[in-house]
């Protein structure tokens, strides 16, 4: 254990016992997040203004369950409040104007809250404030320089890399920060029924959003997935529990069973068309609505499964024929039609063969969109940005980024990235690693010796199963 513990760079006794006992109550103090007391301050005046709020939230599990856990929250404490969650095919990623514009079609909020998006979107959130909305913006991704200018940008990519700096936070994490310094400003102010609300029950929510996007499973992260898996298998909401029957899961839910059968039927509606089945889901208060929901978010699934094959197959055939490893440091491909939805999954398919930085894309006319999945050394997200001028949009973080693009800019696009990769990477850095953590005899391994170790779960990110030989 200790080994292991070492391994995953926790070598001061302190740190190693915290990691060890993921507690609540070591959880900071929400307003340590930057311009989380103006988004506090901006909100509850909505509230004291019956303004209304629109929820605008990414389609992936992460976005999803950030909205539903703040709709919770904030509806419980007064206020007027709805979501909007947009198409991918239609809208495409994040705070677009199309998507924005639809939105205010549907009812024009004075206040919208951009949750798991919006760090990047500046010509929008500009021209929501030309329209008299505030915007407040809720996210983990890479900011663009200058930031947009909304109302409060809460995000913990602002704070300065450290131990403490919550930079590992994803968004459902940020939606409970959010959550915690509401409940705590409406107890300062006296509010009854912010006394009522536990936190805690919330947790479900947090662990299958934090789990889904692949942040790393350490610091507070650790604390919230550890208290969030004990409440999913307690959980008695309708949808997650028809969720895990559809999903067959009849031992207890962990990493593997978040990440495999949970998580991706949840994505399923939204990477087809839009999430709104999964967000219906887990609002449903009635068993029988949530196990239709529930089956036809599993039919989807099994649609996307199909839909995943045949294109992985497709874009694996055509890099093999071409593929040559002293030139291509980065692959990128595109197609016309391929799915947009499930480019990001074949992308991960597509680094797994070949272990190298990856941009699958798809599309129908005169935009493709694509996702990219990145090595260890190679951050995504700024060479995307050395990129700028050859994108229509672009954004993500180091390891996973996503980009819009004219094809006419492709051989371009395609060529400079691998010029970036090269002066980056080393012949090393495109060899998948192989961590071992300790060398073992079976007979050290006890049921004791097991037992310990299983004090390193939850497994993720940054804290990846124990690997002995």
């Amino acid at each position: 254990l200790a080994q292991c513990l070492v391994n995953r760079g926790l070598e001061a006794p302190e740190t190693a016992a915290a990691f060890l006992k993921p507690r609540l109550r070591s959880l900071s103090d929400p307003f340590l997040l930057p311009n989380l007391r103006l988004a506090v301050d901006r909100l509850w005046r909505a509230r004291e203004r019956t303004e209304r709020i629109t929820i605008f939230g990414d389609y992936d599990v992460d976005g999803v369950t950030a909205t539903a856990l703040l709709l919770q929250v904030m509806r419980r404490l007064g206020w007027r409040v709805d979501a909007y969650l947009p198409h991918r095919l239609d809208e495409g990623y994040g705070l677009t104007q199309d998507a924005v514009a639809n939105c205010l079609e549907r009812g024009r909020p004075d206040l919208l809250l951009a949750v798991d998006c919006g760090s990047t979107a500046t010509d929008t959130i500009r021209w929501l404030k030309d329209h008299r909305v505030d915007v407040v913006v809720l996210d983990h991704h890479q900011v663009a320089e200058p930031p947009p200018a909304a109302v409060a940008l809460v995000n913990p990519q602002l704070n300065p890399p450290g131990p403490n700096s919550l930079r590992e936070l994803c968004s459902v994490g940020l939606a409970f920060k959010l959550a915690h310094g509401l409940v705590k400003e409406g107890r300062r102010r006296g509010l009854a029924e912010a006394e009522r609300i536990d936190l805690r029950t919330l947790l479900d929510f947090v662990a299958l959003g934090t789990l889904a996007d692949l942040v790393p499973v350490v610091a507070e992260n650790r604390i919230l997935v550890t208290a969030g898996i004990e409440r999913l298998n307690a959980t008695r909401r309708p949808g997650l529990q028809a969720l895990r029957e559809v999903a067959q899961i009849t031992n207890a839910i962990g990493p593997f069973e978040v990440g495999f059968q949970l998580a991706p039927r949840l994505n399923a509606a939204g990477r087809l068309e839009d999430a709104t089945e999964a967000l219906d889901l887990l609002m449903a208060e009635d068993e029988g609505r949530a196990r239709r929901i529930a089956q036809s978010l599993d039919s989807r699934n099994r649609e996307r499964q199909n839909l995943e094959r045949g294109i992985a197959e497709e874009v694996i055939g055509a890099i093999k024929a071409r593929f040559n490893p002293k030139r291509d440091f980065v692959i990128v491909e595109g197609q016309l039609l391929w799915h947009v939805g499930v480019v990001g999954i074949v992308a991960s398919r597509v680094l797994h063969e070949f272990y190298r930085p990856v941009i699958i894309l798809g599309g129908d006319g005169h935009e493709w969109r694509g996702s990219g999945r990145s090595v260890e050394g190679f951050d995504l997200a700024a060479a995307l940005r050395e990129c700028g001028d050859l994108l229509v949009r672009h954004g993500g973080h180091a390891m996973a980024a996503g980009l819009t693009i004219d094809p006419v800019n492709l051989p371009d696009f395609r060529a400079r990235l691998n010029r970036i990769a090269r002066n980056s990477l080393t012949a090393e850095q495109l060899r998948p690693p192989l961590r071992l953590d300790a060398r073992a005899r079976l007979a050290d391994l006890t049921v004791d010796r097991l037992r310990e170790l299983g004090r390193l779960q939850p497994t993720g990110q940054a804290n990846p199963p124990v690997q002995l030989v």
